[in-house]
């Protein structure tokens, strides 16, 4: 028995040596093999991207609008407001062989433009290109490429030099390029410049304080007819006037006067006249020249090149007419013949009005003749003179008044009942309606439809006080060292109207406000259009119930030339006040006529000339003063 003891303690004692061995060598196996995943995850772990820490920014404190504007001007530059033309299809209108002035056109094309106007119209050119017009480049010979003045002031003979070397080039516009060039390009289809002042040329080419002298216009285009023809140009340039066609000089119409400087004799080596009619007929301001007779094949162009200036400052002028061989001609009052203006399109009415204020009834042909483009122009689609409206600028009917009452209506009631009533007034939050048996009915407004309480508040729009004021800033051009006359000080009108609810309540819809700023001729009877714009608001505290827009800046400025004062002065206004619907709320006006025949004002666009009905109308004509 204890024999056996001794056998089993020996085994009891020496099986841990094993196991303990055992258990070493697995756990050096799971170290190395621990070692081993720890060491190959940790080599193929990925760099994590830890993005930058955000940048704080200011906060703007961005403003709720307070009015919703929208204007019909364009800024530009001029200003703007929208409008629309409306096409119409214009007939073939053949006029007598007249003077075509104000007077013989009034029941004619009078209602009617003979082609679209395109910009700003001067009888300079147009700010838009029509594809058959003569483009003009505007040159300062007293300044430098860079615009800046020269070292020494540019005399009136050295001024002839520069142009006559130009010409003697083969007229090269790189013989010009040391002199200023205006950016601007005008282009005309027509040369006919009535008397007015030599500071009009550089400011229609946005040059405005360029002095009215040394200055001059090339003009560059094709000639070209639709028929086989032949002409010669009359003309009279003040200075300068000087007619290029297939490279050759065909008129010489530069100013001629025997008792001063002949700018005509200085360029006669290039060109003079053989025709016993020249210095014989005033036009403009001086007796007109003939020039040579042109052949043109139908339809085969020509380089065609006109050049005028203007030498000393002062009165300005240049005209060129057209005399179609083999035809007779009306005789004016000096006995010399109407003779048809040279151009390329049909004039707008827009340039007839330009053309018409300064120029002297009988002189010349405005209206007939032959156009110069290769297609027919009498029948084609023109712009009318009337400006196309929105629908919530027609003219109110009868019925309805400014105070919203359009007469019997049908109302919804509460439990689906109607009533045709007419609405009378509200109290309280009560609406008083009257039936078509003369009784009063009162109706809580909360129980009314969405729709009927809408009708009652335009039904009772606010009042306003309306203010229109007129903001003015003055400049002169510079006065030239070669004329005593003193440059007319012109006037930069901005028109503004505002409005300040004067009533209580609120009053959630929208508004549309006009207004109308009229002028008047200096030495005539007509008005002039001279700004229009429209804004809309809606009053509201935001906008402290007030509303305030203006428009762009108008110029207006009076003249003398010829012992003649002639221009434009300020005369009134008028504004109306529209409401969602499309009616007149209110209205002020300096005169009551304009507000009588609004609808007639709402065609007209900006600059045009009109009566006391607001109709459209040509400008009053200067008197001759020469013969």
């Amino acid at each position: 028995m204890k024999r056996r003891l001794k056998k089993s303690q020996k085994i009891t004692k020496g099986t841990p040596a094993a196991v303990v061995i055992s258990i070493l060598i697995h756990a050096g196996l799971f170290l190395l093999a621990g070692m081993f995943v720890v060491f190959t995850v940790v080599k193929q772990k990925e760099v994590e991207f830890e993005p930058p820490k955000p940048v704080e920014r200011p906060k703007m404190q961005l403003k709720k609008p307070k009015v919703r504007v929208k204007k019909s001007t364009k800024p530009k530059p001029t200003t703007r407001i929208v409008t629309k033309v409306q096409k119409a299809s214009m007939p073939d209108i053949q006029l007598p062989e007249i003077s075509g002035m104000a007077e013989g056109l009034g029941g004619g094309i009078g209602g009617f433009d003979l082609m679209p106007d395109l910009g700003e119209v001067s009888v300079f050119g147009s700010g838009q290109t029509v594809g058959n017009d003569l483009v003009g480049t505007f040159y300062d010979f007293k300044r430098n490429r860079q615009g800046k003045p020269l070292a020494v002031a540019m005399s009136r003979e050295e001024y002839k030099a520069a142009l006559m070397r130009f010409f003697r080039s083969g007229w090269k516009t790189s013989e010009l390029s040391r002199y200023y060039q205006s950016p601007k390009k005008l282009y005309a289809t027509t040369i006919l410049i009535p008397t007015m002042l030599s500071t009009a040329a550089p400011a229609v080419f946005d040059e405005p304080d360029t002095g009215g002298w040394c200055w001059a216009v090339h003009y560059k285009g094709q000639l070209v007819h639709k028929d086989a023809i032949t002409f010669r140009f009359w003309g009279q340039g003040d200075d300068v006037m000087l007619v290029r066609v297939n490279g050759k000089i065909v008129l010489n119409a530069c100013w001629h006067d025997p008792r001063g400087p002949r700018t005509y004799e200085y360029f006669s080596p290039l060109w003079q006249s053989s025709s016993p009619d020249s210095w014989k007929y005033y036009m403009g301001n001086n007796t007109a020249i003939v020039g040579d007779w042109i052949t043109l094949e139908a339809g085969v162009p020509q380089d065609m090149e006109v050049v005028i200036g203007e030498e000393p400052g002062g009165g300005y002028c240049a005209m060129l007419c057209v005399q179609v061989k083999g035809v007779e001609y009306p005789k004016n009052r000096q006995g010399g013949p109407i003779l048809p203006i040279f151009k390329t399109a049909e004039p707008s009415r827009s340039l007839l009005d330009v053309i018409y204020k300064d120029l002297v009834p009988g002189e010349v042909c405005v209206t007939n003749g032959p156009v110069f483009c290769d297609y027919d122009t009498g029948v084609r689609s023109t712009a009318t003179n009337n400006v196309a409206v929105s629908a919530q600028q027609q003219s109110l009917p009868e019925s309805a008044s400014k105070d919203g009452n359009s007469g019997m209506r049908e109302w919804i009631l509460p439990k689906g009942r109607t009533l045709k009533a007419q609405f009378v007034a509200v109290i309280g939050k009560t609406a008083v309606l009257r039936d078509s048996r003369g009784k009063q009915r009162r109706i809580p407004v909360a129980l009314l439809s969405e729709e009927d309480r809408e009708f009652v508040e335009l039904a009772r729009p606010p009042t306003f006080a309306i203010d229109f004021s007129r903001k003015t800033s003055s400049w002169t051009n510079p006065m030239s060292p070669y004329n005593s006359q003193i440059p007319p000080t012109r006037f930069d009108y901005v028109f503004s109207a505002k409005l300040k609810q004067t009533s209580a309540g609120t009053y959630n819809h929208e508004l549309k406000v006009e207004y109308f700023a009229i002028g008047k001729e200096h030495d005539g009877d007509k008005y002039i259009l001279l700004d229009r714009n429209e804004g809309t608001f809606v009053p509201g505290k935001e906008n402290n119930r007030a509303f305030r827009f203006s428009g762009k800046k108008v110029e207006i400025y009076t003249r003398e030339l010829d012992g003649v004062v002639r221009g434009t002065d300020y005369y009134g206004y008028l504004v109306v006040v529209v409401d969602e619907r499309g009616k007149i709320i209110q209205h002020a006006a300096s005169n009551e006529w304009l507000y009588e025949h609004l609808d007639n004002l709402r065609k007209l666009p900006v600059g045009a000339y009109m009566d006391k009905a607001c109709t459209r109308t040509f400008p009053t004509s200067p008197k001759p003063t020469r013969y």
